[in-house]
């Protein structure tokens, strides 16, 4: 999961990921990586400025297809939620 280094995540970062899942999403996470790429660089690119937080706890969802993904969130307003990710992660789950 080295590739997850070019989004800013530490060893420590990407050991709590493994720590936190198992070891088949593990390698989805690692079969999958263009995929979790993709999808990681939206939201960077969208602003979320907690984007290690997010992948640690929601990680399964970037293995969404990534205009599944991008759908998810262009259903409200860009500059608002990443303001309020930035607060409380746990919005993820609701969107």
């Amino acid at each position: 999961m080295k590739f997850l280094e070019r989004f800013g995540f530490k060893k420590a970062d990407i050991e709590a990921v493994k720590e936190n899942s198992t070891s088949a999403l593990i390698k989805e996470i690692e079969a999958h990586k263009k995929l979790v790429a993709k999808n990681l660089e939206y939201l960077s690119e969208m602003g979320v400025t907690n984007l290690i937080e997010i992948f640690t706890r929601y990680h399964d969802m970037f293995l969404m297809d990534n205009s599944n993904f991008i759908e998810i969130f262009n259903k409200y307003d860009q500059k608002d939620l990443v303001e309020k990710l930035a607060k409380n992660v746990q919005i993820m789950e609701y969107l």
